[in-house]
C-alpha cells in the first residue's frame, strides 16, 4: 500500500510538472487553420462535382484536424484540473511594460533664444521703483498723524473770556481763625484749572483745612509754607472737567488773636480749554 501512494505521488508529481510546463503553440494551430480556409476559398466557384468531393474532403480534413487539436487540449485541461484539483493556485506575476517617454528634443544650437518681453520702463527703473525727483528739488517731509497745521498749544487770551474771580475774608471768621475764600465763574467748561492762595506771615498762621464745592476727588489738594506764605493749592486732574458756573474754594487757618489784616494775602487761577488758556490774579484789599 505505501509503495502504491509513493507512486501515486510521484505521478502526481511528475503530471504537475507536464502540466505547468505545457505551453501549447496556439499560434501554430491558428495558422493551419486559416491557412486551410484561405485554400478552400481560393477554389473556383464551378468546379466539377469529383472536385468538389475532393475539397470537401479537405475541408473535412482540416475540420477533423481542429476537432482533434481542441479534444487534447481538453482532455489535458482535465487531467491538469483532475491532479491540481486539491492544490492552491500558486500566485502568479503579470509583467507589465510602461510606454517609454518620447525623447527630448536636443536643443539646436543655431537656434535664436527667444527675446525677453519688452516693458515700457526706462532701463534705470524698475517697475516697483517710485518715481524719480528731479534734482535740486528737496523732499517732502512727512505729516505727522494727527496735526492740521498747528503747534496744539492753547492761545493766551484775555482772563474774562474763560472766568471771573474775586478774593474775600469768609464772614465766619473769628479772632484766632480765619477763612480766605476765592469765588470762581467759569464762562466756559474748562479742562485745565489750577487755584493757588498765598496767605502771609508765614510762622504765624497755621493750616487747619481747606474745602472746595466741586467734587474732591476732581482735585489734588496741597497747604505748604513757601517764602514766608502759607500756600493752598487746587490743581484739576487729568481728564477732569469744570462745568460752566460759579465755583468756591476755600483755605483755613489760625492767626495770632485780634483781628487780622488780609492786605497782603494775595491768589491766582489759571484756567484753560483744549485751544485757550488765561491767568487771574487778585488780592484781598
Amino acid at each position: 500500500m505505501r509503495d502504491d501512494a509513493h507512486d501515486d505521488d510521484r505521478v502526481r508529481r511528475k503530471l504537475r510538472g507536464a502540466a505547468q510546463a505545457h505551453r501549447p503553440d496556439r499560434e501554430r494551430m491558428r495558422a493551419r487553420i486559416e491557412r486551410g480556409m484561405a485554400e478552400g476559398e481560393r477554389r473556383p466557384e464551378r468546379r466539377s462535382k469529383a472536385t468538389r468531393h475532393v475539397g470537401s474532403a479537405s475541408w473535412l480534413r482540416v475540420v477533423s484536424a481542429t476537432a482533434a487539436v481542441a479534444g487534447v487540449f481538453a482532455v489535458v485541461g482535465y487531467g491538469v484540473a483532475a491532479v491540481l484539483r486539491d492544490e492552491e493556485p500558486s500566485p502568479q506575476s503579470v509583467a507589465t511594460s510602461t510606454t517609454p517617454a518620447p525623447p527630448t528634443a536636443a536643443p539646436d544650437p543655431d537656434r535664436t533664444p527667444d527675446a525677453p518681453a519688452r516693458t515700457d520702463d526706462p532701463p534705470d527703473r524698475t517697475p516697483d521703483a517710485p518715481p524719480r525727483r528731479p534734482s535740486g528739488t528737496p523732499p517732502t517731509p512727512p505729516k505727522s498723524p494727527g496735526t492740521s497745521g498747528t503747534s496744539g498749544t492753547p492761545k493766551s487770551v484775555p482772563a474774562d473770556r474763560l472766568l471771573w474771580a474775586d478774593g474775600s475774608v469768609d464772614p465766619g471768621s473769628s479772632t484766632y481763625w480765619s477763612q480766605s475764600d476765592i469765588t470762581v465763574k467759569a464762562r466756559k467748561p474748562l479742562t485745565a484749572l489750577t487755584v493757588e492762595v498765598r496767605v502771609a506771615g508765614s510762622g504765624e498762621v497755621a493750616d487747619t483745612g481747606n474745602w472746595r464745592s466741586l467734587p474732591e476727588g476732581d482735585f489734588d489738594v496741597s497747604a505748604t509754607e513757601r517764602d514766608g506764605f502759607l500756600v493752598y493749592r487746587w490743581t484739576l486732574k487729568d481728564g477732569r472737567t469744570v462745568p460752566v458756573g460759579e465755583h468756591v474754594f476755600a483755605g483755613q487757618f489760625n492767626h495770632p488773636g485780634g483781628k487780622r489784616d488780609a492786605g497782603g494775602d494775595t491768589y491766582a487761577v489759571h484756567a484753560g480749554t483744549s485751544d485757550e488758556r488765561a491767568v487771574w490774579r487778585g488780592d484781598f484789599a
